[in-house]
């Protein structure tokens, strides 16, 4: 009985991976923050994207780059992460972070500074 009782114990502490999780958390926020660098540069003249889709506009351009940023930076983290125990709160920490940082660089009275 009380070896049973040990193995569930030790079952009980072991730590889960959640790499595979963490990297797409962090990624989708990087790709948020990468948006608003995009908007950003774009508004300061210093990057030129051409549309992709005429009917959107440059937004298609802008939003693609985003998108491909995003997926290279969740392909990268998912292959080094996915069998580890990545700490959750800084992840969350950091991805509020970009997210609150994308918000800020894509707020138009922002590129009037420029």
């Amino acid at each position: 009985m009380m070896k049973t009782l040990d193995k569930l114990e030790a079952k009980d502490t072991k730590e889960v991976t959640n790499g595979a999780a963490m990297a797409a958390v962090l990624s989708a926020a990087i790709g948020s923050f990468a948006l608003g660098l995009i908007v950003l540069f774009k508004a300061m003249g210093l990057l030129s994207i051409p549309a992709l889709y005429d009917p959107a506009g440059g937004v298609s351009g802008r939003t693609t780059l985003a998108v491909v940023v995003w997926l290279i930076v969740w392909g990268v983290l998912h292959f080094n992460w996915k069998n580890q125990h990545i700490s959750h709160q800084r992840i969350f920490l950091l991805s509020l972070i970009l997210i609150g940082g994308s918000i800020v660089l894509t707020f138009p009275p922002l590129w009037s500074l420029f």
